[in-house]
């Protein structure tokens, strides 16, 4: 398989971003805030998604670098780098307008946690840093409810 690398730009690119990382796993000390830089950057293992739909049952990583420029600031909640070596689970990243093209990034991870970028604009690039990797299974969680207990979303159990 080749390598995925994608630039985000608007609202749009960056929903493709997100659908891309659902169920990266990365360590808090694979994260990093460059303030003189404008630059918040993260390294962590992206689950393939695309690949399982190719061939159901192949299951692959790939470890991923995810960076965004024209950052202003940097607030965590639930992420604290005293812990460098907890694994935090990405379930997507959301962007909010506030003052065009200006506006919020969130990166939202399982159990609450969350960071958010205040961000000029939206300049992102996402990219594989080597080749992929076989694991043994595939990212199970419920994602939304209807009410009756079903479950929708990709990894959802049924």
């Amino acid at each position: 398989m080749s390598t995925l690398k994608l630039f985000a730009l608007d609202r749009e690119d960056l929903e493709i971003v997100s659908a891309h990382l659902q169920d990266a796993v990365a360590r808090i000390g694979d994260i990093a805030w460059l303030p003189r830089e404008k630059r918040f950057a993260m390294v962590m293992n992206r689950f393939d998604w695309a690949a399982g739909e190719i061939e159901p049952g192949l299951y692959r990583r790939n470890r991923t670098a995810l960076s965004f420029d024209r950052v202003t600031t940097v607030r965590r909640k639930g992420v604290e780098t005293t812990d460098p070596d907890r694994v935090l689970n990405l379930l997507a990243i959301r962007f909010e307008e506030v003052d065009p093209p200006a506006g919020m990034i969130e990166l939202l991870f399982s159990g609450g946690a969350a960071i958010r970028l205040e961000v000029e604009c939206i300049e992102a690039r996402l990219s594989d840093l080597g080749p992929a990797w076989a694991t043994p299974s595939m990212p199970r969680h419920a994602v939304e409810d209807d009410g009756a207990g079903a479950t929708s979303g990709p990894g959802a159990s049924a």
